[in-house]
């Protein structure tokens, strides 16, 4: 009997299966995944910046249960996305400035999903396998809740080799060179589909619309989760060059824009000192009283005692940090 070639009319219709039921494969790991992870990456641009990205997704395609979707259309994203083999969604609403709105990237990812939890997160970050096990945990909530971290930084400045053993490497690299952040500033959410339907159109990647998110489930009364002794989440450092006028986001005009949306200077003091439960040893409990924690508390209870001030009268009294700035000028004087 004669063989027929894969480039013969046989061979071809013979591959045609092959390829619908590869991609029927990835439709319905797609359906099934637990997790949507999504993220508006920078340009490409910038070699360091590029390769940290992609230290960040790749690391992302090694989760089980998990579907990842890039948005925007900044340079070399749909090159990028291509080369991990995720899906990319470019037509993300921007603000006048031409940065993405994270309003329109939470609708975006709930067209295009039916993964039960989403999870936005920087693209500069980099997750392993604790991180699944934590959110396989926060499945058995029947309720909203989100689940944050404080983040490790590290200086990264090659490609990660991700062969077998890299999680392992990783964690002594950081155990030797990284640094706790400090609670301020959080870089991953992860919440059910029904939670935050109601996103105000903050910039991506300026200051203050990770707080409010974190303000927001308090307000609603979620569980706050702060999965930190459960989960290594590493954030690759960069500098900001890639920003106009290489300022640190927190001095772009769009953070004073995210401010107002938020509600104001009260709803972005909201940080990882404010959540309500901790994930440890695979059990939630309640979080040890710390000083930052007590002294936090002591603000909000300042903010409620004297809400009747104008919003910056209300910064100098609840705040701990203005009252050291004040005592030193006290006796300098």
């Amino acid at each position: 009997m004669k063989e027929h070639s894969a480039s013969s009319p046989l061979g071809a219709t013979r591959c045609a299966p092959t390829r619908t039921l590869r991609l029927l494969a990835m439709t319905i790991d797609y359906l099934m995944s637990l997790i949507t992870l999504f993220s508006a990456p920078k340009p490409f641009t910038d070699p360091h910046i590029a390769m940290i990205q992609r230290n960040a997704i790749k690391s992302w395609t090694l989760l089980p249960d998990v579907e990842i979707i890039l948005l925007g259309d900044e340079e070399g994203l749909a090159q990028a996305a291509q080369e991990f083999g995720v899906k990319h969604i470019p037509n993300v609403k921007c603000n006048e400035n031409g940065t993405p709105l994270i309003s329109s990237m939470f609708e975006l990812v709930r067209q295009n999903t039916q993964s039960e939890l989403l999870c936005i997160i920087n693209a500069d970050m980099i997750l392993m396998s604790d991180f699944i096990e934590a959110a396989k945990q926060m499945m058995n909530f029947k309720e909203k809740f989100v689940l944050l971290s404080q983040r490790w930084d590290l200086d990264i400045t090659q490609p990660i080799d991700f062969t077998d053993g890299w999680q392992d490497r990783l964690r002594s690299d950081i155990y030797d060179r990284g640094q706790l952040h400090k609670p301020a500033g959080s870089d991953s959410f992860l919440f059910p589909l029904s939670s935050y339907l109601d996103v105000p159109n903050f910039a991506i990647g300026r200051a203050g619309w990770d707080n409010w998110m974190i303000y927001k489930a308090r307000k609603e009364k979620w569980p706050v989760i702060d999965c930190t002794p459960s989960v290594m989440i590493v954030h690759q450092s960069h500098d900001y060059s890639h920003l106009p006028g290489g300022k640190p986001h927190y001095e772009h005009p769009d953070t004073n824009e995210n401010i107002r949306l938020a509600g104001g200077q009260a709803n972005i003091r909201y940080t990882i000192l404010d959540a309500t439960h901790q994930l440890v040893g695979g059990k939630l409990v309640r979080p040890k009283m710390s000083r930052p924690r007590f002294m936090r508390g002591v603000e909000l209870f300042l903010r409620k005692v004297f809400f009747f001030l104008p919003e910056n009268t209300i910064e100098n009294v609840a705040r701990p940090k203005r009252w050291k700035k004040r005592i030193k000028k006290l006796f300098k004087s």
